[in-house]
């Protein structure tokens, strides 16, 4: 069990062979706070050798200070729990916009050299990182994947501490130090973060470290932190499960941060090597409390700038214009005497650099920041072991998420030895009809749990806890840190990470451009519970606008699959879990629901994105005169049922059926990769051919998608029209105008309008089917249900059995 404790435990005493360390310490923060301060302010002149003038200044001043003189004084003790313990840590830093620090480091111990080798260690490579820093097309003012180690960038905060948990799974060896802004301390995901320690296990996962860099203030408020006591502050954490310790920054802070970092790190290896590991062990959390720019200017204008608001970004304005703001810029640079800090080629002192781990030890450089370099193919099973059985077009009708939780408790099985792949959801596992995944693992939860918890234990595969952030932070640090995953989520509630989403694209996106980064496993999501079957809940279950998120991301980062049925899902997941650079969303319905093509045909139809299914077509699918086209599982069912009602009704009219399984093939190749070429996109979708486009989301999304394609206006596109409530599956159709009696009159009138000789036939349909819908709304009421003939309904009633054949 780790001690507890409250005030800081302190380092040896200083004595003669302590002091050269202590002033090692001093002296290396002093640099790596010059540095940083140097960079949001120096174009030229890095070292002060001549007086500063305002063309050393940068016309546009951009980064955080504030955060920048806390990162660094952590940095530069976790760099001594290394040299000390010879730790492996990997640092996650939620204030990222205090890249300017972790760049001042990484710069010292010569890492940055090492990726950009014209960023040389002196004076003329100090010039360049200074003047690279927040300058076009060079480094952001926030953490990025151009820099070595980092897997978070703290753009969006709050999920920092969520993906240093997911780090540290399965890396029993690893120490994921995660630094906390006291005012990312306030959002929502980091509150639900701070339940992570419950999960780990501490013999088979690593450990996290969190350290709150509580500085007291936001970019305009003062932090809830700031303001609670130290009682308070206790109270929270050991609520949470924490023994938090205390360090207050003052003349002792090297030895007080020294012991402190020491301390809790032989707490976590306390508790990873105990025997019998505790019911609830005590996790250190440290909790740093300093002024906000610490060691910048105390006042500018008269206003007070040191331990307040006023530091957290650029606290010197105008140093370019206005010359008592130069002045004061100088004076505070001057302060930290950088003559004394580099040697005259302008390189760190020797002693600085002493500082620093060995190479292959340093913080930047763990290999637990390079995912794509430890990253290991997974072990797949044959899919013909769990393909849908297809007796013939449509039947059986079975659950697709059965033979997907089939599947992947194999893939678990054969890399469990491995331990590299997990399923991470927000307690819906079951519900989501995977529960088959825990015939081969459990859920994995560290605490004392109730004697009724089912296929719970301390070393599982599955990580559920109820909070879509915590899911999202998870399966980021699994990944980037070289693993495999899938996210399984209720597709309504999956908006709530899009935030979250949103960042992990652009990281993605960016790490595509940098040439060391190599390729990571996709980021798999898996939507089920979808929108048109949601029939004990409502209106609130409801929402398929995940997919217009991702729609406006880079078209290479990304793709959108829905499935028609259970082995198109199956072929679609598969790939999913080889593919790499990726985020993949895949949308599919959990109810029983009919079963359309072989494994064959499946895998064939996934590779083109969109098919012509000529078995549910006339005149074999040739020369159409109307095209049905499907895109999601309950909306093909209706295009289908569509399909088979003009059969019966007018089986002489032309009717091509399409099912679109890959989104992005409506593109166009330019905008996404996936994209079909207009060539065979036209073969598909003749110009002169109306199409009624059926789709499981938001219109716009189809709209987007074919807005360059030639002739877009022969589309017309039904959708999710947000309308719903707890009501049966056609009903939500018929709220939405997706069903298809719509469709069927839809394609009347297009008839019509092109061939007036069947005009009177069409307008003859048209009243049939809008009677339909009339009676639609009082017999749901009345019976609450579906009538016969919809809830019934199998793919060729009333067909010659030539249309059921499932080799046509």
């Amino acid at each position: 069990m780790a001690r507890t404790q409250h005030a800081p435990p302190r380092a040896e005493p200083r004595d003669s062979v302590l002091e050269p360390l202590h002033d090692r310490l001093i002296r290396y923060r002093r640099v790596v706070d010059y540095i940083a301060a140097a960079q949001i302010y120096l174009k030229a002149n890095p070292l002060l050798e001549e007086p500063l003038r305002p063309e050393h200044i940068k016309e546009r001043l951009l980064g955080h200070w504030g955060t920048a003189p806390g990162v660094n004084l952590i940095y530069t003790h976790l760099n001594q729990l290394v040299r000390d313990t010879d730790a492996s840590v990997l640092l996650v830093t939620g204030p990222g916009h205090g890249a300017a620090a972790n760049m001042a480091n990484m710069w010292v111990e010569g890492t940055i050299t090492e990726f950009y080798p014209e960023i040389t260690r002196d004076r003329e490579g100090l010039g360049k990182l200074c003047r690279g820093f927040s300058w076009p097309y060079q480094f952001p003012s926030h953490l990025s994947p151009m820099l070595p180690g980092v897997i978070h960038e703290g753009g969006e905060l709050g999920y920092a501490l969520a993906t240093a948990y997911g780090a540290a799974l399965d890396n029993p060896d690893l120490l994921v130090a995660c630094i906390i802004g006291d005012g990312e301390a306030e959002t929502g995901p980091t509150a639900g973060s701070w339940n992570g320690n419950k999960f780990v296990n501490p013999k088979t996962d690593g450990a996290v470290l969190p350290i709150v860099l509580l500085n007291g203030w936001k970019i305009a408020n003062p932090t809830i932190l700031g303001t609670m006591s130290q009682e308070e502050i206790t109270a929270l954490f050991r609520g949470y499960g924490y023994e938090p310790v205390f360090v207050d920054y003052g003349e002792d802070v090297d030895e007080d941060m020294r012991g402190t970092i020491r301390r809790a790190y032989e707490d976590i290896r306390e508790i990873q090597t105990a025997d019998t590991p505790p019911d609830r062990p005590a996790w250190p959390v440290v909790i740093l409390r300093t002024l906000k720019g610490r060691g910048g200017p105390k006042e500018i204008d008269g206003k007070k700038v040191e331990g307040t608001f006023r530091a957290h970004q650029v606290p010197i304005a105008d140093p370019r214009q206005n010359p008592q703001h130069l002045a004061a810029l100088e004076q505070w640079l001057r302060s930290y005497r950088p003559e004394e800090l580099f040697d005259e080629q302008g390189r760190p002192a020797r002693d600085i650099v002493e500082a620093c781990p060995p190479h292959d030890k340093r913080i930047a450089l763990n290999p637990a920041g390079f995912g794509g370099d430890r990253r290991r193919e997974l072990t797949l099973p044959r899919l013909e072991e769990y393909a849908a059985r297809i007796d013939e077009r449509g039947h059986p009708a079975v659950s697709h998420m059965t033979a997907v939780g089939s599947y992947f408790a194999e893939v678990i099985r054969r890399n469990q030895e491995a331990r590299n792949f997990r399923i991470v959801a927000p307690d819906e596992l079951e519900s989501n009809r995977l529960g088959s995944v825990l015939e081969a693992t459990s859920r994995q939860y560290n605490w004392p749990i109730p004697a009724e918890a089912e296929h719970t234990t301390r070393d599982g595969r599955v990580l559920e806890i109820l909070s879509e952030h915590m899911c999202q932070g998870w399966l980021e640090g699994y990944i980037l840190t070289g693993r495999h995953g899938l996210f399984s989520c209720y597709e309504a509630f999956v908006p709530i990470v899009d935030g979250m989403m949103n960042q992990f694209a652009k990281f993605l996106k960016l790490s595509l451009e940098v040439p060391w980064r190599k390729p990571v496993s996709s980021f798999n999501y898996l939507l089920t519970s979808e929108a048109w079957r949601q029939d004990h809940n409502g209106f609130s279950h409801q929402g398929p606008g995940f997919i217009n998120s991702l729609l406006t991301k880079k078209g290479e980062t990304y793709s959108i699959f829905l499935p028609p049925d259970a082995n198109t899902l199956l072929v679609t997941l598969e790939s999913c879990l080889r593919e790499t650079n990726r985020i993949n969303l895949v949308i599919a319905g959990k109810q029983p629901m009919p079963q359309w093509l072989s494994l064959d045909e499946a895998r064939d139809h996934f590779r083109l994105g969109m098919s012509i299914w000529r078995w549910a077509s006339t005149n074999d699918g040739e020369d159409p005169e109307i095209l049905l086209a499907g895109c999601g599982d309950n909306l093909t069912q209706e295009v289908l049922g569509a399909a088979e009602l003009l059969r019966e009704e007018v089986p002489h009219w032309r009717v091509r059926v399409v099912n679109v399984m890959n989104l992005l093939a409506l593109g166009i190749p330019q905008k996404y990769p996936q994209g079909m070429e207009e060539a065979r996109f036209q073969r598909i979708f003749p110009l002169d051919c109306p199409v009624i486009f059926n789709f499981h989301g938001y219109t716009a999304a189809i709209k987007q998608l074919c807005w360059e394609r030639p002739r877009n206006d022969r589309f017309d596109v039904n959708g999710y029209r947000e309308e719903g409530s707890t009501t049966t599956p056609f009903d939500m159709h018929i709220r939405n105008r997706t069903s298809r009696y719509h469709i069927v009159i839809q394609a009347a009138h297009k008839i019509a309008a092109r061939r007036p000789e069947v005009a009177s036939r069409a307008e003859e349909m048209v009243r049939k089917y809008e009677q339909k819908i009339r009676e639609h709304k009082p017999y749901v009421i009345e019976h609450g249900v579906d009538p016969p003939e919809i809830r019934d309904w199998y793919w060729g009633q009333g067909m010659p059995d030539l249309a059921k054949d499932p080799r046509r």
